[in-house]
């Protein structure tokens, strides 16, 4: 019982790794003769426009880490049971060892899906703030 425990807890821990994106990694300029607190109420709308925008690939990423480390817990402790002849001694371990490779694996795959998920906001931001006649990176202002 310990061991389902602890390894509820390493998944948990693991799925708290992967997050949405918390803002654009993009500078936006206001463009010329814009007061700036219109600059920031455009940011804000802007930002929760590119959180809408990727809310499937965030919990894509967060559901993809725990899946495959759920999944590598329980064939880890089946190929313990197989490998001990039956014997329930070696369950624990080969679930121990399945939980850390599928965590591994759900970690890189959840941080490939993390990646996507950072590009597509900010293009989702900058589409905002050049519609809103600011000054995006290698576009013209309008």
């Amino acid at each position: 019982m310990k061991r389902i425990i602890l390894s509820f807890a390493v998944i948990s821990i693991l799925a708290a790794c992967t997050s949405a994106p918390t803002g654009p990694t993009v500078a936006i300029m206001p463009r010329e003769g814009k007061p700036f607190e219109v600059f920031q109420a455009e940011d804000q709308q802007c930002r929760q426009f590119a959180v809408n925008a990727v809310k499937d690939t965030s919990d894509a990423a967060l559901k993809e880490g725990m899946t495959s480390a759920a999944v590598g817990a329980a064939l880890g402790a089946a190929a313990g049971l197989v490998i001990g002849g039956g014997s329930h001694t070696n369950v624990g371990t080969g679930a121990g060892v399945g939980l850390l490779g599928g965590a591994g694996l759900g970690a890189m795959n959840a941080s490939g899906k993390q990646n996507q998920a950072q590009e597509q906001y900010n293009i989702a931001y900058q589409q905002c703030m050049y519609s809103k006649g600011n000054q995006v990176p290698s576009y013209k202002a309008q």
